[in-house]
């Protein structure tokens, strides 16, 4: 006779938002410096030839990313088995990555900045990889959705950080360096500091079947398509602004930017968290993920039209409601379809593999499709890609 376990009670709200503080914390982790600080530093390196360069980081960046998640994921489940827990990883991650932004600071020319951040993305993985099982893990599935949307609050929040950094010229690149590491150790020590219950979340039945790994492949088809312009754009959105205001300085586009990307990754957030908690008590959650990616393909294809930075920007700013919901809800739709709950971090470090191949993958999009006055052909590339990323949702067969 099969018995099934009995829930323990969910975690309370608090723990939510200790978690997607934690979450916030992880994209400061790398957003800024990702977005603006390291272009601004190439830039200064390598002039003209930014773009290669830019490229070459990120595509050996990438490389490291998509190791080291599947590593620390998977070595994760093994501290969960052994009655470690995933948190001692984000701490020795947090150790790592304080050190890897020091030599990105230090580091004087191009093959030391691609050095340093290969080892910079190796640190920071060990903080993220064990952050989203801890949400498999603790929160059940009739709040994953709420819990997803809370999750869309880790861009805006590392966006205001790049927007204030960029905003004082006098402040030098070193010290904005040194604070991303101390912002990122702050925010996650709330979650850090609480005892980990893997138990929390929703317990399987001990004879209940495995869910079919074809609709995980098949939703992380979906997001590695929709991932490929969040790459591309998050790397050189800078550059691309710099194609449509030809003569402005970098520095002042710098800011610009780092403002719109703060209004434009607040303004997903309560449209996510209405989303999410919607598609919780609908017990769907395709249609708004198809919706949300026709938004996001709209924005790119104005964007792709843009002929100046006005336009540039609504194209943006549409886009990015629509892949921030995407996104974010996407989450709470892969979580559901995991077909192991004992390799809950091995499989999202390999699901991680749609967020960090795009990382590969749009550089070279970029470097064979854009000139550094020409997107326009990228773009449009992009908005066909998104385009069947949104399509492949509706291939899943468990409907979720």
């Amino acid at each position: 006779m099969a018995f099934t376990a009995l829930p323990r009670p969910a975690r309370p709200a608090w723990f939510l938002l200790a978690f997607a503080l934690a979450n916030a914390g992880g994209v400061i982790g790398y957003l800024p410096l990702l977005t603006l600080l390291l272009p601004l530093k190439i830039h200064a390196v390598a002039g003209d030839a930014r773009i290669p360069l830019l490229s070459l980081t990120a595509i050996c960046g990438a490389v490291a990313a998509s190791a080291s998640n599947v590593l620390f994921g998977w070595l994760s489940d093994r501290s969960v088995v052994r009655g470690g827990g995933r948190r001692r990883w984000i701490a020795g991650g947090l150790v790592a990555t304080a050190a890897s932004y020091a030599l990105v600071a230090a580091a004087p020319g191009a093959a030391t900045i691609v050095a340093a951040v290969v080892l910079f993305q190796v640190a920071i993985n060990a903080v993220l990889a064990p952050l989203l099982p801890i949400l498999a893990d603790e929160v059940p599935d009739s709040r994953k959705g709420l819990a997803a949307g809370l999750i869309a609050l880790g861009n805006p929040v590392a966006a205001l950080v790049s927007a204030l950094l960029v905003a004082d010229e006098a402040l030098g690149d070193a010290t904005r360096l040194a604070l991303l590491p101390l912002l990122t150790a702050l925010t996650l020590l709330p979650l850090l500091l609480l005892r980990g219950d893997a138990g929390a979340g929703d317990p399987a039945p001990a004879t209940a079947p495995r869910l079919p790994r074809r609709d995980l492949l098949i939703a992380a088809a979906a997001r590695l398509l929709m991932q490929l312009a969040n790459a591309a754009l998050s790397l050189y959105l800078l550059y691309v602004f710099e194609s449509v205001a030809p003569g402005e300085r970098p520095l002042v586009l710098a800011r610009q930017v780092g403002t719109l990307l703060t209004i434009c990754y607040l303004l997903p957030l309560p449209l996510a968290l209405l989303v999410g908690r919607w598609s919780d008590r609908v017990g769907r959650r395709q249609p708004f993920l198809v919706a949300a990616g026709s938004v996001a393909v709209a924005g790119l294809a104005a964007m792709a039209l843009a002929g100046g930075t006005t336009a540039a920007a609504v194209g943006f700013a549409t886009y990015s409601i629509g892949s921030a919901v995407f996104l974010a809800l996407h989450s709470a739709f892969a979580l559901q379809l995991l077909p192991d709950p004992g390799r809950r971090g091995r499989d999202l470090g390999l699901l991680n593999l749609t967020n960090t191949l795009p990382s590969l993958l749009g550089p070279l999009l970029t470097w064979s499709l854009a000139t550094p006055r020409d997107f326009a052909l990228l773009l449009t590339v992009l908005a066909v890609l998104t385009a069947l990323g949104t399509a492949a949702v509706t291939l899943v067969r468990a409907r979720r």
